[in-house]
């Protein structure tokens, strides 16, 4: 992502016959994954187009970009909207709380307690995508293991959870 945050990408919402289509192709791409071990040679895959002067044009994939396309057309198969953002990319506030559904106050407050890494540029905040996502893998984490807590209490004391 360039340094422009106004060149934000916009979430690509499928349409229905995209819904079809994505749910066809990552189902016989998911077949290419199933059963292969950890050692295993990655499949590889390639775009192939019938160009009619210039004979066939063959673009092949590295295996990456395979997972990160089987990953987006799951998505797109249940019909969400999806967006690619770097890593590196850096947020404004409304962006990362757009980002987690959540209000730009609340994300101020935690860049403000220190819960979410962030930078200033002047009087600017901005978060690293990489940073906001750590945060949510430890707010989930911690979400679980509290769940975890509750549903063995609940157990112990005989409730039926």
């Amino acid at each position: 992502m360039s340094a422009n945050l106004l060149e934000m990408p916009e979430p690509v919402a499928p349409t229905d016959a995209d819904v079809r289509v994505a749910k066809d192709a990552s189902q016989r791409l998911s077949h290419l994954f199933r059963g292969k071990s950890k050692g295993a040679k990655p499949p590889r895959l390639s775009i192939s187009e019938s160009v009619e002067k210039a004979g066939n044009e063959r673009i092949e994939l590295p295996p990456a970009a395979i997972q990160l396309l089987l990953r987006l057309l799951t998505d797109m198969a249940a019909g969400h909207a999806v967006m690619l953002i770097p890593v590196h990319a850096e947020l404004t506030t409304q962006q990362a709380a757009d980002l987690l559904g959540v209000s730009r106050p609340f994300i101020v407050r935690q860049v403000e307690s220190g819960a979410i890494k962030h930078r200033k540029v002047g009087t600017h905040r901005r978060i690293l995508v990489q940073d906001l996502l750590d945060y949510k893998r430890a707010m989930d984490a911690g979400r679980m293991k509290a769940l975890d807590e509750l549903t063995a209490e609940a157990q112990r004391l005989g409730l039926g959870y």
